[in-house]
């Protein structure tokens, strides 16, 4: 299965590490009618993996260039920080796969569309920070997913070479930008579906972080 042995491992962190995707489609529909808009599943699968610039374009161009961004961002962001500070989840096999990582002696690094405040607030909550050895988050590259200057970075932060990195996503646009970083792939699919393209550019697909473990349990190269 892998063509290479594995020496590090590369978590995207919303709808991967925390079941944060489905938050957030939840408050944008129902912050929208205050906006005078319907964000609907198709809208917000479209932003999923973007970057917030790249997501932001995508609804200004639904709604026009005069729709307030800004204030919608604000009441989403604080409607969304009330539901996250509550408690948000783990996503299935998350401390299993940790704990399995820590048997073998491979560093990680977490690479998210998301800020650093939010990393803390997400995975703070639930001691994760120091289980990873870096991470990198909105404002540590220039281009999001799907470039691969993330993944890129996050290679660079644990000293590995990229070719010996397996990379952990659910988005296409981070399969996309860990496939191009030149990574061993797994997509582990959350709120999108799993297209004849996903399954070109991944190694494999995965139905949760407990797969991922027996993956890693299997003989490499």
């Amino acid at each position: 299965m892998w063509p290479r042995p594995v020496e590090a491992v590369i978590f995207d962190m919303d709808g991967l590490l925390v079941d944060t995707e489905r938050v957030l489609f939840e408050v944008m529909a129902e912050v929208g009618p205050q906006f005078g808009i319907v964000v609907d599943l198709e809208l917000f699968k479209a932003l999923i993996g973007l970057p917030l610039a790249g997501s932001t374009a995508i609804i200004m161009e639904r709604y026009g260039s005069d729709f307030p961004m800004q204030d919608f961002l604000a009441a989403v962001g604080l409607k969304g920080r009330a539901i996250n500070e509550a408690g948000v989840l783990l996503k299935a096999g998350v401390i299993e796969l940790l704990d399995h990582l820590d048997v073998l002696g491979l560093p990680r690094a977490v690479c998210t569309s998301s800020s650093h405040d939010t990393v803390q607030r997400n995975l703070g909550g639930h001691g994760l920070i120091e289980r990873f050895d870096a991470i990198i988050a909105r404002g540590d590259y220039e281009n999001g997913k799907p470039d691969p200057e993330p993944f890129l970075k996050a290679a660079a932060a644990l000293d590995a070479d990229p070719h010996a990195c397996l990379a952990l996503e659910d988005s296409h646009n981070g399969v996309r930008a860990a496939s191009s970083a030149g990574m061993m792939t797994i997509m582990v699919p959350d709120m999108l579906d799993v297209t004849e393209e996903m399954r070109d550019l991944a190694l494999r697909v995965a139905e949760t972080l407990h797969e991922v473990r027996d993956f890693l349990t299997e003989t490499k190269a």
